[in-house]
């Protein structure tokens, strides 16, 4: 478990529609490393999918799906983060798993912006999944996919 005053690790999972970012949360939610997550799913419309594909596990899971993460739902990314962090003993990191359209720059700026948050928790990578086999048309034709791998740390 995470020490008591130290700030929550958090990862940003992010990556294109379809390009598996539900795949690997299952994967480390699954696996047998001795971790505990809290897991934030961002969805864009009223019924969330990826929330129906995820496994089934102890962890915690809040969806958001009123929005994208990077804009209209950030005041909401805040107060989870907030919330969980009262908590922190019951969970060793966060991972937010943004929807595929959002843009990563936003929403790992809001771990530096607010002084709340900054202090609750830490970003501690920007992981971007890519699907291979379509990775340069979606380069070609989205911004956000550009600035999902360009942000991965």
């Amino acid at each position: 478990m995470a020490e008591a005053n130290a700030p929550v690790p958090v990862t940003v999972l992010t990556g294109y529609l379809g390009a598996g970012k539900t795949t690997l949360l299952n994967r480390i939610l699954s696996e047998d490393h001795g971790k505990r997550y809290a897991v934030i799913v961002n969805e864009f419309g009223e019924i969330g999918i990826d929330n129906d594909l995820l496994v089934d596990t102890d962890e915690e899971v809040f969806e958001m799906n009123n929005g994208c993460i990077c804009c209209t739902v950030r005041g909401d990314l805040i107060r989870v983060v907030e919330n969980l962090a009262k908590r922190r003993g019951s969970f060793d990191a966060i991972i937010v798993e943004t929807t595929g359209l959002a843009d990563p720059v936003p929403v790992a700026q809001t771990f530096f912006m607010d002084e709340d948050v900054r202090q609750a928790a830490r970003l501690d990578a920007i992981v971007t999944v890519v699907d291979a086999k379509h990775f340069m048309a979606r380069l070609a034709d989205s911004a956000e996919a550009e600035d999902q791998v360009a942000f991965a740390t």
